[in-house]
């Protein structure tokens, strides 16, 4: 049996798809041993972790001799590393420290590892882009066969059926469960515009603007507002169109086959915004009410399903 060490962290600022899509992973070794090391920062989602079963550590910083401590007190095999703070130096360390652990790294911008398996499994990876940024006999894992998808999604889109639901427009709006950037009240403001839609809007415990948020709903029928919900995909699946960060929910909208317009937050979206431009798909480089009111209706006139190898 494998033991596991899984190492993320989640917050109102970091965000909540390194743990969503760690947990996601963590089924795929039902015999193995999982133990997540994690900090407890201000919105973290170390409550889904417990939920999921697993047990926690947790850590007060980022140290490596924290983790290497744990590394010898639970006898870890693999360790998972799911974390923009951890670099090829921090990997490099660990691996001379524990010359027999297999280290596995997710990464999403191309970054220099010292790791046994890399995994990328946004839809623009690139598996080429790393041949010279990771050891000769390191396995990669790249791109839409490795996307890691909830089962909620996989059942779903068995029985997708997005025509003729209802005579409105259903709009799905998911700007990560942190909402860092505060886009949602921005976007209510512009749907206020139109008339006879329903908005579907996800969100976590670990967006901090959430207070916010709810004054915006609040006497709007047309809102329905989303924390922690366990039926995105069924979300999803009976929306016209999405409008979304192009992040991780990203990979999950394609999957689903959902029409979308896009609007980068983070420079280390850059890839797959770059991704989605090259097929001539709706990419905001940043938020623009005026720019997002004229794409939304365009989207509202003609939704269609783009194909985009996901």
């Amino acid at each position: 049996m494998k033991n596991i060490l899984f190492r993320a962290d989640s917050s109102a600022t970091i965000g909540t798809g390194h743990i969503m899509r760690d947990l996601v992973l963590a089924e795929q070794y039902p015999d193995s041993k999982i133990i997540f090391a994690t900090q407890e920062l201000k919105g973290n989602l170390n409550h889904k972790i417990i939920e999921h079963g697993y047990n926690i550590e947790i850590l007060k910083s980022n140290n490596i001799n924290d983790v290497n401590e744990l590394i010898k007190k639970h006898n870890i095999t693999m360790i998972v590393i799911d974390h923009y703070d951890i670099d090829y130096n921090y990997e490099k360390n660990l691996k001379e420290q524990n010359p027999s652990l297999t280290i596995l790294s997710f990464d999403d911008t191309y970054e220099k590892h010292n790791c046994d398996i890399l995994l990328n499994h946004n839809i623009y990876a690139n598996e080429s882009k790393y041949l010279q940024l990771v050891p000769k006999n390191c396995v990669l894992h790249c791109g839409q066969k490795y996307t890691l998808l909830r089962d909620e999604f996989i059942e779903a889109k068995k029985n997708l059926n997005r025509l003729n639901i209802d005579q409105h427009n259903r709009i799905f709006i998911a700007m990560g469960g942190a909402d860092t950037a505060n886009l949602n009240p921005k976007i209510i403001q512009i749907l206020k515009k139109f008339d006879n839609i329903i908005v579907e809007i996800v969100t976590s415990v670990a967006n901090r603007h959430i207070e916010e948020l709810k004054k915006s709903v609040a006497g709007k029928k047309w809102i329905n507002l989303h924390i922690n919900s366990s039926k995105v995909a069924e979300l999803m699946a009976k929306s016209t169109f999405a409008i979304v960060t192009p992040s991780v929910t990203l990979n999950e909208v394609c999957y689903m086959k959902l029409p979308f317009i896009a609007i980068k937050t983070v420079e280390n979206q850059k890839y797959m915004c770059s991704y989605l431009k090259e097929r001539n798909l709706i990419i905001l480089d940043e938020f623009n009410s005026s720019i997002l009111f004229k794409q939304i209706v365009k989207m509202m006139k003609n939704p269609i399903i783009t194909d985009v190898s996901c």
